[in-house]
């Protein structure tokens, strides 16, 4: 199972994980699609993650997998509802697809 994805250098803990392929209909070439949940805490742990994610597009690496692509956010959603809560923890869902 992986436990681990990394966007540019940050290491990310992942707590589900789904991987597939694509196809392109332009091109037709098969693209990497990765799925994945993952706890945050807010405060700064909250303020780093979503920084991050403002970027879009990632050096993705999925060291269980042997995978590496450069990727882009298709979908994102997160539970946090009150971000000012001390110690509260949300759950971040993220979908990456490879940029052909």
């Amino acid at each position: 199972m992986v436990t681990e994805v990394i966007l540019n250098d940050v290491n990310i803990k992942v707590t589900g994980y789904q991987e597939g392929v694509i196809n392109d209909g332009k091109t037709g070439k098969e693209l990497h699609k990765i799925a994945f949940d993952f706890k945050v805490r807010s405060g700064e742990e909250y303020h780093m993650i979503t920084t991050l994610l403002y970027e879009n597009t990632f050096d993705v690496k999925v060291p269980e997998s042997n995978l590496k692509f450069r990727g882009t956010i298709n979908n994102y959603s997160t539970s946090f509802t009150n971000l000012y809560k001390e110690n509260s923890v949300g759950d971040f869902k993220l979908e990456l697809i490879e940029i052909g």
